[in-house]
């Protein structure tokens, strides 16, 4: 029998598969210039029957009340178009260049002030306070034993001196599991650098020295807002 999607990302199939169709026309020409690649209808059907794949590997973390089911949602489709890309050859410095430069165009195409409010929604202390309690959750061996495929984190206090407004310690990530389920490890920097534009074209500016992908005990995202 054949593997299918979750019920919960079933429910938002077309809008995943809209947004895949749309990175895919963002991103024909930098395929052909610089990938070198001409079958460009070939790609576009391989990505799109990768990502039906992607689409039943994804687990499932809770939700609408998990926040990590929206990164989930946002970025493994990305998964399916390195895949694609790695199996036709494309070295993986020119996937990720790729991919960060469509993402960024994607997410440009959402209005400013539509963009800009959902930054500062994030950087709200409403939202500080569920990552505070999200976070706390992520750690007690019930959500784990529940869903063991999430990302565990802690939410981080600035100290004196810091001049960043919050942070997250990732201890364990959904990405780096789902990576080494399913063979894509060597992908797995490029979706991790995905993360700078999706936060500074809402207005924050991330930094971030480490990450578990890289071989670090932690991802240290922290949070500032970008000056207007």
């Amino acid at each position: 029998m054949a593997e299918i999607p979750h019920p919960f990302y079933e429910a938002h199939r077309g809008a995943m598969e809209a947004a895949m169709r749309q990175r895919l026309d963002l991103a024909e020409a930098m395929l052909r210039e610089r990938a070198h690649l001409s079958d460009i209808d070939g790609i576009r059907q391989e990505v799109m029957d990768e990502f039906e794949i992607v689409l039943t590997q994804m687990p499932y973390v809770g939700g609408a009340a998990s926040r990590m089911s929206d990164f989930f949602m946002r970025l493994m489709g990305f998964m399916a178009i390195s895949r694609v890309l790695r199996r036709r050859g494309v070295l993986l410095p020119v996937i990720g260049e790729i991919e960060r430069e469509t993402y960024k165009a994607q997410l440009l195409t959402v209005p400013e002030a539509e963009r800009l409010a959902s930054g500062r929604q994030f950087m709200s202390p409403e939202n500080q306070a569920l990552l505070r309690e999200q976070a706390a959750q992520s750690i007690t061996s019930s959500h784990q034993n529940a869903f063991p495929e999430d990302f565990v984190y802690d939410f981080v206090e600035p100290g004196p001196g810091d001049t960043f407004e919050f942070g997250i310690n990732y201890k364990a990530c959904g990405f780096c599991k789902f990576a080494a389920r399913h063979g894509d490890k060597d992908i797995l920097p490029n979706i991790c650098g995905l993360d700078f534009d999706a936060y500074a074209t809402r207005g924050i500016r991330l930094d971030r020295t480490q990450t578990l992908a890289g071989g670090a005990s932690h991802c240290n995202f922290r949070f500032s807002r970008l000056p207007r």
